[in-house]
């Protein structure tokens, strides 16, 4: 993915997301949205222009400005002034050129979308509308339904760009170029043109632009960015630094390990624009609802015009004809279509704010009935930082278990296995080991010096039918086996620590009337010990990945809404099976936040309370504008029909029921979740 000037571009309505994750290609359509090949054929003439969003707003507003300005000065020479000249053609051409600013982008619109085959847009009906008014002399009434859509267009594109505020911030995440390091010189690179292996050299207040690993002894990073995180951030020699991770105080030096494309910043934005392909099933439900409802609007207006004819003695066809207009004024339904994505979009934007990454609109929706919220243990709930607390070796040196364990353990990259590892120092590294295999879920086995070394947790030794203290299963700690030649040789302590917030996340989730369960691959003792200190409604330990997945498959089976939270590799066949997949982000695996459906950046449990908070808040703003709309253009629409409503009144139950609709759904941006 391109990192280039056109970043607003990528953004250029809220409905223009590219679906295809390898090409990113856009086919703009007339309206000025943008969307897949895929949606090629979809004509429904619903999506909105809402004009260039690089422009200032006293440039957007003023053709609007315009049109209002001849508007007012043509009422007033109408009702006040009433000057002898301002009659007849002279008249007419006032408001024409009035009308032209407003209406002239809507009639090519609407010719635009009758040539792609939908007929039945909501351009043509304020077309026919005002163009109808015009052809019954009410032209004041005709400029002032078009100058008001107008008006609402721009607040709602207005409106849109506030909403994407908030997640095309995360474009500006991630620097263009790097300084690179090529022998003595440091040469300024476009950071898509760095090569793996090449050294980039990092000032302090400079932002990384790619993945690599620190050369330097230390150095303190604010992880901002990728963990919406601002507390800095101590790194050493050899440990992983992110592309988008500012250096805070001394020269450091990197080597990029991942090309620019690859970083794990760059997947994160590449979600981010893929968030709106996926919609939500009300607004599906919307478009699908709008493409039957305009027709039907359009042939009962030619009703209202013309079969009072055959039953009205004193029929004025003028008459029947400006309630025909109103009628199809009112039942425009801007309202529903620009309200509900918009409400949808302000929900991912709300969410970005407080470092959740929403892949699409449809999981606010499945948060807000989430009904049981199942969590890994390591990473999720806690820290995923394990120190060495013990080491017991029998029937061996101390020593040698320490190097023998490190030296298997290397080969993996569970946390647990890199505390031994860091415990171990650099005391393992002229051990070789061969034929490493891994048992998933139980650990390590490898051959040292023709000896076989097994390295894992209690279910391992029972796989290998070795004997050890049954007392360690009890021990609320992790412990990590050795196994030497089929004799056990000792074991490691292990201990990790609790998040700060995961008790506030579990008392929260509670409040929600929301059920919690654990489930671990960790020993039954370390997780019931855990889920008896955050007050945890089930925990289950000693779990495989596919354990794991047996359990959610038992809980979807009694209909239930699941979540899943997790962050490892061994996550996310569990994660995809899940109503909602949650990746902890911040460090989590690629293959977990690739899996996810909703990704918490900064890896506090306490977002899982929020996401679901703001999932039910976007549901609610969403349902609330569905009802106004339907509610005020029933009320309007039968008056209409009966003669009791203006084209004023016409322009409320449209225009005017939209910028409600779009205040409303802006709301959710302003809340503090």
């Amino acid at each position: 993915m391109k990192h280039s000037d056109n970043q607003e571009d990528q953004y250029n309505e809220e409905c223009c997301t590219p679906k295809k994750k390898t090409t990113h290609k856009k086919t703009h359509t007339t309206s000025g949205c943008c969307s897949s090949e895929e949606d090629s054929e979809d004509h429904s003439g619903h999506d909105h222009d809402h004009g260039e969003t690089n422009g200032s707003t006293i440039q957007l507003f003023l053709p609007s400005i315009i049109s209002f300005v001849l508007l007012i000065v043509g009422l007033l020479f109408d009702h006040i002034i009433v000057p002898s000249w301002f009659k007849d053609w002279i008249r007419i051409i006032w408001y024409i050129v009035a009308y032209l600013p407003v209406g002239l982008p809507v009639l090519k619109e609407a010719i635009q979308s009758i040539r792609k085959g939908g007929i039945f847009s909501e351009f043509f009906l304020m077309s026919i509308a005002t163009v109808g008014a015009f052809g019954i002399g009410q032209y004041a009434e005709g400029v002032a339904v078009m100058l008001f859509y107008s008006i609402g267009e721009l607040f709602q594109m207005l409106a849109v760009r506030k909403a994407k505020s908030n997640i095309k911030s995360l474009l500006d995440q991630r620097p263009d170029v790097a300084n690179v390091l090529e022998g003595n010189k440091i040469i300024s690179k476009q950071a898509s043109e760095v090569t793996i292996g090449e050294i980039i050299e990092l000032k302090p207040g400079e932002k990384l632009a790619l993945d690599g690993k620190l050369l330097s002894d230390h150095a303190t990073f604010n992880t901002a960015a990728l963990t919406g995180e601002s507390k800095p951030d101590s790194k050493s020699k050899g440990e992983t630094i992110l592309a988008g991770m500012i250096n805070l105080n001394a020269l450091a030096l990197v080597e990029v390990t991942t090309e620019f494309k690859d970083s794990k910043l760059s997947k994160i934005l590449e979600m981010v624009q893929e968030a709106s392909t996926k919609k939500a099933p009300t607004e599906l439900f919307i478009r699908k609802f709008a493409k039957i409802y305009t027709p039907i609007i359009v042939y009962l207006a030619i009703g209202i015009c013309l079969i009072p004819m055959l039953f009205v003695d004193d029929y004025i066809f003028k008459d029947w004809l400006y309630r025909a207009l109103i009628f199809l004024v009112i039942s425009c339904p801007c309202a529903l279509v620009i309200s509900i994505p918009l409400g949808y979009f302000g929900g991912i934007g709300a969410a970005s704010k407080n470092g959740i990454l929403f892949k699409g609109s449809t999981f606010l929706d499945v948060m807000a009935a989430i009904q049981v919220v199942v969590m890994d243990k390591t990473g999720t709930l806690t820290k995923g930082v394990f120190k060495v607390q013990k080491v017991v070796a029998i029937g061996v040196s101390e020593t040698d278990l320490v190097q023998y364990t490190a030296a298997i353990e290397a080969k993996s990259t569970h946390p647990v296995g890199s505390a031994i590892v860091q415990y171990a120092k650099d005391n393992y590294k002229e051990i070789v080991v061969a034929d490493v295999k891994e048992i998933p879920g139980m650990g390590l086995k490898g051959v040292i010096d023709g000896k076989e070394i097994a390295v894992g947790n209690p279910k391992l030794m029972k796989e290998l039918n070795i004997n050890y203290d049954l007392e360690l299963d009890s021990i609320p700690y992790t412990t990590i086996l050795v196994a030497i030649n089929q004799k056990y040789a000792g074991h490691f302590i292990i201990a990790d620590e609790i998040k700060e917030d995961a008790k506030t996340a579990i008392e929260s989730l509670h409040k929600l009337k929301i059920k919690t369960i654990l489930l671990s691959g960790d020993n039954q003792a370390v997780v019931s010990a855990v889920a008896k200190e955050l007050n945890i409604d089930e925990a289950f330990g000693n779990l495989l990945p596919e354990n794991k997945v047996e359990k959610v498959e038992a809980m979807l089976s009694r209909k239930v809404k699941v979540a899943f939270v997790g962050d490892g590799v061994n996550d996310a066949p569990v994660i995809a099976l899940a109503d909602a997949g949650i990746a902890m982000g911040g460090l989590g695996s690629d293959a977990t936040i690739e899996t996810a459906d909703i990704v918490i950046q900064n890896d506090q449990p306490t977002k899982i309370f929020t996401a679901i908070n703001i999932g039910r808040k976007t549901k609610q703003i969403v349902w609330q504008n569905i009802t106004l709309a339907f509610v005020v253009k029933l009320v309007v629409l039968i008056m209409g029909a009966g003669g009791l409503a203006t084209m004023w009144e016409a322009v409320f139950a449209d225009v005017g029921v939209a910028l409600l609709a779009i205040l409303n759904a802006v709301r959710i941006q302003r809340m503090k979740f």
